[in-house]
């Protein structure tokens, strides 16, 4: 049985996201998963579109895939979307009981979110596709579906 993924990204910070994409599609495509994208504006539009597609009625998903950078600026504003995104998206996790790998980057700087992002690094994109991916093998095992 092959998963039917969504990948949630936020484009904020293009090159970060670009990076954690392509970590995450590989690792998508090489366990054979059927994958859409999604692109919103920012960390705090995840959460929103992942209702509408969790809650929509169109097209049913095995797993989820969010990914998106928040970078510490020189306000408070970085504490309420981190706070906000998270808070959003578990919500959302807990009340449906979703398979989800959460690969939103909470950093200092640009250079931090590189290291993280780059599939040649840490690949939390990589990260976040084999967490949803496990937790969906959770699921079956459990007999969720």
């Amino acid at each position: 049985m092959t998963a039917k993924v969504l990948i949630i990204e936020a484009r904020y910070y293009k090159q970060v996201n670009d990076s954690l994409l392509e970590g995450a599609q590989a690792t998508l495509q090489k366990s054979g998963a059927d994958v859409d994208v999604t692109t919103v504006p920012g960390a705090l539009e995840i959460a929103p579109t992942l209702q509408f597609a969790v809650e929509g009625k169109k097209i049913s998903y095995d797993a989820y895939v969010v990914l998106g950078c928040i970078i510490r600026g020189e306000t408070s504003h970085y504490d309420i979307v981190c706070n906000e995104s998270a808070r959003g998206v578990y919500d959302l996790v807990a009340k449906h009981g979703l398979a989800l790998g959460n690969g939103i980057l909470t950093v200092e700087n640009e250079t931090q979110a590189m290291a993280r992002a780059s599939i040649d690094q840490k690949d939390k994109g990589g990260d976040a596709a084999r967490a949803a991916l496990s937790l969906w093998e959770l699921k079956k095992e459990y007999g969720f579906f």
